[in-house]
């Protein structure tokens, strides 16, 4: 039983930027960002911060909102009403809790539950955008130092569903695929690597139990104990 996410991605220094700002952009606002595993928090590494914030601002304001159908669509509408107002109401609240709205933030036109693609920069962990699951199309972009730092960081939330990192160095990768706490972490690529083979489902307040996989087929499984007294000799 999946029950949801708040998950990290992390990006190094010396991460592939333009790779990164369009990988972490497409996995937030695919699916109007009502996925469960999307990557709404990013934690980006301070030298590259403000690059990061720029290229990820011009990516969403060049993203097409319409109607579904429309084959030049790349975001259609929140799934109802209450999704949609639910939405707008913790943009508010990034911008009441002081994070700096970079673009978007609106309802587009007057017909359906169209959302603009959001960024937010300068995010803190205590800001409720940080800490619910905002199940929309809106991003919120971290500011971190240190490995130490951004790995307490990003395991500190009730959720556990699934994580990234970016990074050329595999010692780097490998120090946060053991001490994420989630049930997935992709390395260098993000929510485009799931097949029936690799099980899915999340630690913590994520869920109980996995999908997929060989582990998937254990939630159909009948189980039967059997215990025999065996006479004893004499």
């Amino acid at each position: 039983m999946e029950l949801g996410g708040k998950s990290p991605l992390v990006v190094f220094d010396d991460a592939d930027l333009n790779m990164t700002v369009a990988c972490s952009m497409e996995c937030v606002m695919a699916s109007s960002g009502q996925k469960c595993c999307a990557p709404t928090r990013v934690f980006v590494q301070e030298s590259i911060y403000e690059d990061f914030v720029k290229k990820s601002k011009e990516a969403a304001e060049k993203r097409v909102v319409g109607p579904p159908f429309d084959v030049k669509s790349q975001q259609g509408p929140q799934i109802d009403r209450r999704q949609f107002e639910k939405v707008l109401n913790l943009i508010e609240s990034g911008k009441e809790e002081g994070a700096t709205l970079q673009c978007g933030g609106k309802r587009i036109g007057n017909k359906g539950f169209f959302v603009e693609p959001t960024i937010f920069s300068d995010v803190t962990d205590d800001m409720r955008i940080a800490k619910e699951e905002i199940f929309g199309p809106v991003q919120c972009i971290f500011k971190f130092k240190t490995m130490e730092e951004v790995i307490e960081r990003a395991n500190n939330t009730t959720y556990g569903l699934a994580s990234g990192v970016f990074t050329q160095d595999i010692n780097k990768a490998m120090t946060f695929v053991q001490t994420a706490l989630a049930g997935t972490v992709w390395v260098n690529c993000y929510d485009n690597a799931i097949c029936s083979q690799a099980p899915f489902g999340g630690f913590k307040m994520s869920g109980q139990g996995r999908e997929l996989g060989e582990y998937g087929l254990q939630e159909y499984y009948e189980v039967k104990t059997v215990t025999i007294k065996v006479p004893q000799k004499i």
